[in-house]
């Protein structure tokens, strides 16, 4: 029999859309299972409160859980480093596998390999947050090189309303981001339900999507020596990048 591959995923505790989609994807990857620890995540902003949700140690403990499982490697599915400051998202890693002694990754450290492997410069942003997290994402990217000519926000704070930004808000978004002649789209947010796009907004538009539900589940494949080319149905991310 061979080995099974298990992905622990840590999940901000009121997203309802990175489980099912992570789930569906590793799906088309025989052997392979996802298996999910939370933490208590609600609201999204740059006060102290909401930066304070992501504190190591409670991050640590639903680590710990999912170690619990034997799991191959832990990834963060979330995106706080994107405006909190990529370093965060290093630290993170560190203090998870020094915990667990697993191999750690995030959806924003993947995503940022992922744009260096196929050398994006011009990153198109959607994203459901307000407008001071959104100019603090765009400001963390122009500092590592990247500049984000074209964004659209749904200027959401609530966590829990972040999955219910419709397809039709998504494509919309899309399209008008794209016009500004960017490598790749980017939704940055686990909990908005974009991944299943990836193939129909690739072939309307012509530039791949790098979703942050699908980067951190490409690169702990690959961490886990799993082939993420297996999967078919996700977008040009799984089939020609690495």
């Amino acid at each position: 029999m061979a080995k099974r591959v298990l992905l622990g995923i840590l999940t901000p505790s009121s997203n309802t859309a990175l489980e099912p989609l992570t789930s569906a994807i590793v799906s088309e990857v025989p052997g392979v299972s996802a298996h999910f620890a939370r933490f208590t995540v609600t609201d999204i902003s740059l006060d102290k409160n909401s930066l304070r949700q992501f504190d190591t140690q409670k991050i640590l403990d639903a680590a710990r859980q999912l170690a619990d499982a034997r799991v191959d490697v832990i990834g963060w599915s979330g995106t706080a480093a994107s405006w909190m400051g990529f370093d965060s998202d290093e630290a993170l890693c560190r203090e998870i596998t020094g915990a667990t002694g697993i191999p750690t990754t995030t959806s924003v450290l993947a995503l940022n390999e992922i744009l260096a492997l196929t050398g994006v410069r011009n990153l198109g942003l959607i994203s459901p947050y307000i407008e001071s997290v959104q100019q603090k994402i765009i400001a963390n990217y122009h500092s590592a090189g990247i500049e984000i000519p074209a964004e659209r926000h749904a200027d959401l704070h609530v966590n829990f309303e972040f999955s219910e930004v419709s397809e039709a808000q998504i494509m919309q978004m899309a399209r008008e981001v794209s016009a500004a002649g960017v490598d790749a789209l980017t939704v940055m947010c686990t909990n908005v339900k974009a991944a299943q796009l990836a193939g129909r907004i690739e072939t309307e538009l012509g530039v791949p999507l790098y979703d942050s539900v699908s980067t951190v589940v490409w690169k702990a494949l690959k961490m886990a020596g799993a082939d993420p080319k297996q999967i078919k149905n996700w977008g040009r991310l799984f089939r020609e990048v690495g």
